[in-house]
């Protein structure tokens, strides 16, 4: 199947087992069964055989996948998207945050530049990034040809900052504003509202 064609779910757990496979390789391991990937993924072993059919993958189930074959196959799936830059909006402390955990613990994110109002911490290194006033977006997305956002700026500005990366040509928002945007059709928006979740595990665990 074309990596175009792949459905949101399947993306999302090829993404998963490539994690888990890196993780099996570096404790050594080389082979892997397809129920023994299922187990760590949380789902079934048919599941994870119809995953490597949809990206192309035929190993032998039977005798094992070879770990470094099965990576090899997901990595030309996925073309390393975080070759892709990313900035990300809003460096307060989520903002923070963020922007240090992607510097040093997962420093093949490329983040290419942050931005807020505040002046004091515009043309400042936060975290290992370069703070911009957002009144420089337009000339950043453009000069970095720039296709992905992080939005962490308060709900009271999250649409208005959202429609100037969707003129800009943003494509794809990974939004923590605890606030549902809208965006045309032709941009994907992921929402990731923390208190939301937490608010729902709250309740569900009472009435267990």
């Amino acid at each position: 199947m074309h990596r175009a064609n792949l459905p949101e779910k399947t993306v999302e757990r090829t993404i998963l087992y490539k994690r888990l496979l890196l993780n099996l390789q570096k404790s050594g391991q080389q082979m892997v069964f397809s129920y023994q990937l299922a187990q760590l993924a949380g789902n079934s072993a048919e599941q994870v055989r119809r995953d490597l059919m949809q990206i192309g993958f035929s190993g032998n189930p039977k005798k094992g996948y070879v770990i470094k074959d099965m990576l090899q196959a997901i990595e030309a799936v996925l073309n390393n998207p975080f070759q892709q830059p990313i900035i990300l909006i809003g460096v307060g402390n989520l903002g923070k945050a963020i922007l240090s955990y992607f510097t040093y613990q997962q420093p093949h994110i490329n983040i290419v530049a942050a931005f807020d109002r505040d002046p004091n911490k515009v043309d400042r290194v936060i975290a290992g990034c370069r703070c911009y006033s957002t009144d420089a977006l337009e000339e950043i997305v453009a000069r970095e040809n720039v296709r992905l956002a992080i939005l962490t700026v308060p709900a009271s500005h999250a649409q208005e900052i959202t429609d100037r990366l969707v003129y800009l040509g943003i494509k794809g928002i990974l939004n923590f504003a605890p606030v549902p945007l809208k965006v045309p059709d032709t941009v994907i928006c992921e929402q990731l509202d923390i208190m939301l979740q937490l608010e729902k595990l709250a309740f569900l665990t009472q009435v267990k």
